[in-house]
């Protein structure tokens, strides 16, 4: 079905002027990518852009939905038989949408896949209607997939312990420095309940240390929050600064071998050489250590609202997952334990 274009967008996108260093190749690159009429990439440069500049979306976030919205387009070309433009968005029905669905389900994405894919869909055209590009009325009509509600997956006191331990790195080769580093970066997740790219971003300047013994973080939406950090953990940060080779002035806290900004990449792989050492399974990663602190903190009696602060959670219906996992927790132990319950 051919559909012709009626609409341009006039200019060249308003945000992009706000988009960080090095995000305007990304915006500019994924955009020249996208297979669809000259004013659709127009308005995904544009989207993106405003994503990157006043969302402060991250380059991670920003390939990831311009990898979804240009799956979407490929389906729209092979499904109508031409490039989409403006005409093929305003015209779209239910019907287009209940068949991309089914092809990226019959691609093996899974529900939460396929929600994050339409959700990002669906802002990319809401973002076309305000330019008379596309039209969202047809979301209405549609039924998502379910969300699998799954609890995130602690690990035990001790195996937590033993991934921020710098002597349980005995006997790798690597540099002292360096394993003191990423013994460090992992207690912050543990000890303090940060994201790894929020443990990643703080600069040197305000590494708690000393009599310093909070840390203030920008979190997921540009949020900030201030969590208190606790001796074990600036102990370990202190150690690692006593090691470093690198002048941190100015820079972040924690670096490559080479003094760049550490990756997030390379401290994965410090855990996953970890688990073969420890015998861990294959749920301990770092981000395991966030789920640890709330878990354990809620089992030991942690207010829900102040783990919910300390998580930098919007919501506390996201942190109250917890207490499924403290409930099984708990009854896996009884089934363990009881005489009767076996």
């Amino acid at each position: 079905m051919a559909r012709t274009n009626t609409a341009n967008v006039g200019g060249p996108p308003a945000s992009a002027a706000a988009a960080a260093p090095g995000e305007e190749t990304v915006v500019a690159g994924n955009a020249a990518l996208l297979p669809a009429a000259p004013e659709i990439r127009a308005a995904f440069a544009a989207w993106l852009a405003h994503l990157a500049g006043e969302r402060r979306a991250s380059k991670h976030t920003l390939d990831g939905y311009a990898r979804d919205v240009r799956g979407f387009v490929v389906f729209l070309r092979g499904h109508f038989g031409v490039a989409p433009d403006a005409a093929t968005l305003i015209a779209l029905e239910p019907a287009d949408l209940r068949a991309y669905l089914a092809q990226r389900r019959r691609d093996g994405l899974e529900s939460r896949s396929l929600l994050r894919a339409l959700a990002a869909v669906r802002g990319f055209l809401r973002f076309c209607e305000k330019r008379g590009l596309a039209r969202t009325d047809v979301f209405a009509a549609l039924h998502p997939p379910g969300k699998p509600r799954s609890l995130p997956k602690a690990l035990s006191m001790d195996a937590a312990r033993d991934l921020v331990d710098v002597e349980s790195r005995a006997g790798d080769t690597r540099d002292p420095w360096i394993l003191a580093r990423d013994a460090a970066a992992l207690s912050l997740l543990y000890g303090a309940g940060l994201r790894i790219s929020e443990a990643l971003s703080i600069p040197r300047a305000a590494a708690p240390v000393g009599a310093i013994d909070r840390v203030t973080i920008l979190g997921k939406g540009g949020k900030s929050r201030t969590v208190p950090v606790i001796a074990p953990v600036r102990q370990a940060i202190e150690a690692y600064l006593q090691l470093c080779p690198w002048d941190l002035t100015g820079g972040p806290l924690f670096v490559g071998a080479r003094g760049g900004p550490l990756s997030p990449r390379l401290l994965q792989l410090a855990v996953q050489r970890m688990r073969g050492a420890l015998g861990l399974p294959d749920s301990a990663t770092p981000h395991a250590l966030r789920h640890s602190f709330a878990t354990h903190l809620l089992g030991r009696g942690g207010d829900l609202r102040a783990i919910q602060e300390l998580l930098g959670h919007a919501s506390l219906s996201t942190t109250q997952i917890y207490t499924s996992v403290d409930a099984a927790r708990l009854l896996g132990a009884y089934r363990d334990a009881h005489p009767r319950a076996r």
